[in-house]
C-alpha cells in the first residue's frame, strides 16, 4: 500500500512538475528570462516555490487518489484479521475471504482449507471412538455371560465347555482391538477369505445363552462350505449387529439363511417380529437413527454397514415388515 502511495505521487509530481516548467519555458520564456536578469537568486527562489507548490499539489493529488485503495485493503485486512480470529477460536464454518487481494484471499483460503480438514478430522475421530466402544462391547458382553455361566454352575464339564468359549471370546477381542488398531494406522489390504460356517457356528455359541434366556433361538440353513472375501472380525461384528439387533427388537425364531447368487454369497437375518416402521426404515442405517428400545444407540446397524463396505460389501434392509437384512458379499475360493 505504501509502495502504491509513494509510486502514484512520485508519478503525478513529475508530470505536473514537468508539466508547468515546459509550459513556462515554451509559452512565457519572457517570465523565465525575467527571473534571471532581475536577480538570478530571486529567479531560482521562485522556481522553487512553484516547483514546491506543484509537489504539494501532487501530494494532495496522490493521498485522495490512494483513498480508495488504503479504505479497501484496511477493510480486507481487518476481515482477514477477523476470519483468523474465528479460527483461532475454534470456529469450523468459515465463509472465505474474497478481496481480489491475490495475496489476501490465499491466506484466505489456507485458514479456511485448514478449518475444514479439522472439522473433519475432529469428526472422524469422534466416530472411530464411537465405533470402538461399539465394537467392544458386544464381545466383553458375550464374555460376561460366559463367566456368570461358570460362576453359577458346579458342573466342572460345564465349566470347562464355558471356559472354552470364554477363551475364544477373549481372542475374539483381541482380534477386534487388533483390526481397531489397524484402521485407527490407515493400514490394511485386500480382504482375504474367510469361512462363513465357522463364522457364523462361532456366533451361535455366542448367542445362544442370551437367546435361550429370551426362551428364543437361531436357526442356520441354506448352503454350506461357502468362503467369503471380508476380515473375520468385520463378518463376525456384522452378523452380531443383525443378531442383537434381532433379540433386542424381534420376535420368535431368528433365521440365518446363506446363499449364492452369481459371485456373490448372501446372508439373510430376519425373525418373526413387527419389523421397521415406515418412518425409520429409510434412515435405518444413518448414525444415531433408533427407536430408543433396548437402550439402543443408533450406532449398529450404521458401523454394521461401514464395516461391509470397507470389506468390498454391502448391507440393505430388503424387507421393513417383517425385518430381514441381507449381507452381500464376494465368494472366495478356499484356502
Amino acid at each position: 500500500m505504501t509502495l502504491v502511495a509513494a509510486t502514484t505521487t512520485a508519478g503525478v509530481a513529475t508530470i505536473g512538475t514537468t508539466g508547468v516548467v515546459a509550459w513556462v519555458v515554451t509559452r512565457r520564456p519572457d517570465i523565465v528570462a525575467g527571473w534571471l536578469d532581475a536577480d538570478p537568486s530571486v529567479g531560482i527562489a521562485r522556481f522553487a516555490v512553484a516547483a514546491g507548490a506543484v509537489c504539494g499539489l501532487a501530494l494532495l493529488v496522490g493521498h485522495l487518489a490512494t483513498r480508495p485503495l488504503r479504505r479497501s485493503l484496511e477493510r480486507d485486512a481487518a476481515g482477514l484479521v477477523e476470519l483468523a480470529d474465528r479460527f483461532a477460536s475454534g470456529e469450523a464454518r468459515l465463509k472465505p475471504l474474497r478481496s481480489g487481494t491475490t495475496e489476501l484471499d490465499h491466506v484466505a483460503d489456507v485458514i479456511t482449507r485448514r478449518a475444514h480438514d479439522m472439522t473433519r478430522s475432529l469428526a472422524a475421530e469422534r466416530d472411530f471412538a464411537a465405533d470402538a466402544s461399539h465394537q467392544l462391547r458386544t464381545p466383553l458382553t458375550a464374555l460376561l455371560m460366559r463367566l456368570e455361566e461358570i460362576a453359577e454352575t458346579d458342573d466342572v464339564e460345564a465349566v470347562k465347555e464355558e471356559a472354552n468359549i470364554a477363551i475364544a471370546q477373549v481372542e475374539r477381542l483381541t482380534r477386534v482391538v487388533d483390526d481397531l488398531l489397524g484402521r485407527s494406522r490407515g493400514t490394511g489390504g485386500p480382504a482375504p477369505a474367510v469361512s462363513l460356517d465357522s463364522v457364523i457356528a462361532a456366533l451361535q455359541r455366542e448367542w445362544q445363552p442370551a437367546f435361550e434366556q429370551a426362551r428364543r433361538s437361531v436357526r442356520v440353513r441354506g448352503e454350506r462350505g461357502l468362503f467369503v472375501r471380508s476380515t473375520p472380525v468385520a463378518l463376525s461384528q456384522v452378523l452380531s449387529t443383525l443378531l442383537e439387533n434381532s433379540l433386542v427388537h424381534g420376535r420368535g425364531t431368528v433365521d440365518v439363511h446363506a446363499r449364492r447368487s452369481g459371485p456373490s454369497v448372501i446372508v439373510e437375518v430376519s425373525d418373526q417380529g413387527d419389523g421397521v416402521a415406515p418412518a425409520i426404515a429409510p434412515h435405518i442405517f444413518e448414525r444415531s437413527v433408533s427407536t430408543g428400545a433396548g437402550g439402543s444407540t443408533g450406532l449398529g446397524l450404521a458401523l454394521a454397514r461401514d464395516l461391509a463396505e470397507a470389506n468390498g460389501g454391502r448391507l440393505d434392509l430388503v424387507q421393513a415388515q417383517p425385518a430381514r437384512f441381507a449381507l452381500f458379499l464376494s465368494e472366495a475360493e478356499s484356502d
